[in-house]
């Protein structure tokens, strides 16, 4: 091409610069088709968006997940987009560069924009967020560091998550505090009637209430907001556990009435595995004692939450790439295509003789999150053996309470295509 044609080219480009369009050209196809894929999808609704496969695969190509399996188990983790992969190996070489150095005064200086960022999506002042490894984490941390003593009570939900259970179970057996538990027929779609369980438990003896916005259980929604305003009229803590609500649909830390909040970061944020993140309310920190010792235990400042030690900063400061990540696709389409997601398959299956569902196919009530089981086949794994040996499908078994089945989870990466085998699947397991 003669330097007068390339001219002419380059001016045919319009508002995009001749620079810009060979840094395109140097991209990888998946990320220059994830590119034109977002731009075209500008003036659509997420509605709309949301069955279209040709912009989801798109979004598929940028992962790097094994196609020998069908991965149906990103409510217990979800891996990241290969820019996050990317950015947290880039931080690993620069520490082994010399760690001290690297870590202390190179990645550890990006904690306080990190910090920003994440309450940036969280609706909530910086003041008030500080980073863990994970849901389990913060949670307990606010569990072991309020300040309750013998007699008082603290409401839970026998659906609540094991380790936060556990971790209630021995402040009960250390310093003799009562629980009190609630019971769901799940799964509902009132929220008046799983608030009004709650609510009725309440004592003049309550101080706490745990709420679970989301039960790993069913994926069943839980009206936080309900049961936080009916706790602070009667002078109650509410600690909410967001594991699988946070950046799976829309809403704000603030909007749930929380005075605390624990998340992973590795599960809907699909930021790196051991990442997560405690919100507490600012005129709570003072009287919240840190999980591990910090040099004032009843500083009101945030930061005396991640007095960790040496951690892997490199895993941390990869944080911020899931967060564009996420931005890049839009929470609202995000969140409409997790819930077309699981209404696909459950609507394909809902006729097959003896399935059960313990997941609401309702907006407001269940996203992502998708249990089912057979009631004359209630073993204890036999499902899941099935789909995995037959059809490279990895999803993850339920018995708890009064579930029993397996739990179905995809996110942004999974194909209809990809169910359609799960489809087939489930419905000649009902016929065996």
């Amino acid at each position: 091409m003669t330097a007068y044609n390339r001219r002419r080219f380059l001016d045919t480009l319009g508002t995009f610069s001749a620079t810009a369009f060979l840094a395109g050209l140097a991209k990888p196809a998946w990320s220059r088709n994830l590119d034109k894929a977002l731009l075209g999808a500008t003036h659509r609704a997420p509605e709309q968006l949301a069955g279209d496969e040709v912009f989801w695969t798109s979004i598929q190509q940028a992962f790097t997940v094994n196609p020998e399996i069908i991965n149906l188990n990103n409510g217990g983790v979800s891996p990241s987009p290969k820019v996050v992969q990317d950015a947290m190996k880039h931080n690993f070489d620069l520490s082994e560069g010399g760690p001290s150095y690297y870590m202390w005064r190179i990645l550890d200086q990006g904690r306080e924009p990190l910090r920003k960022e994440l309450a940036r999506i969280s609706g909530c002042p910086a003041e008030e967020v500080a980073i863990q490894r994970n849901a389990s984490e913060a949670l307990e941390t606010v569990i072991f560091g309020l300040p309750l003593k013998a007699g008082d009570e603290v409401v839970v939900c026998r659906f609540d998550y094991p380790n936060c259970i556990n971790a209630w179970k021995q402040r009960e057996l250390r310093d003799g505090i009562k629980l009190v538990w609630v019971d769901l027929n799940l799964p509902s779609e009132d929220n008046e009637y799983m608030a009004a369980q709650y609510i009725r438990a309440f004592t003049a003896k309550t101080k706490v209430v745990h709420v679970t916005h989301v039960y790993n259980w069913t994926g069943q929604i839980v009206p936080a907001r309900l049961i936080a305003d009916a706790a602070h009229q009667r002078g109650i803590d509410v600690l909410v556990d967001g594991a699988h609500s946070f950046m799976h649909f829309e809403y704000t830390i603030p909007s749930l009435g929380a005075d605390y909040f624990g998340t992973s970061l590795h599960k809907w944020l699909a930021a790196c595995i051991g990442t997560g993140m405690l919100y507490v309310r600012k005129e709570k920190q003072a009287d919240l004692y840190p999980l591990f010792a910090a040099p004032d235990a009843r500083a009101d400042n945030i930061r005396k939450f991640e007095n960790l030690g040496t951690r892997p900063f490199f895993i941390e400061q990869a944080i911020g790439k899931a967060i564009e990540f996420h931005e890049m696709i839009g929470p609202e389409r995000k969140e409409k295509r997790l819930f077309y997601l699981k209404n696909y398959w459950m609507e394909a299956v809902k006729d097959v003789p003896g399935i059960k569902f313990y997941t609401s196919l309702k907006p407001g009530f269940g996203c992502a999150i998708g249990v089912a089981g057979f009631e004359a086949k209630a073993g204890r794994g036999e499902l899941e053996a099935f789909l995995f040996n037959n059809y490279k499908i990895h999803v993850t078994t339920i018995n708890w309470e009064n579930v029993h089945g397996v739990r179905i989870t995809p996110n942004v990466y999974t194909t209809t295509r990809e169910l359609d085998r799960l489809i087939t699947a489930l419905r000649e397991y009902g016929k065996a």
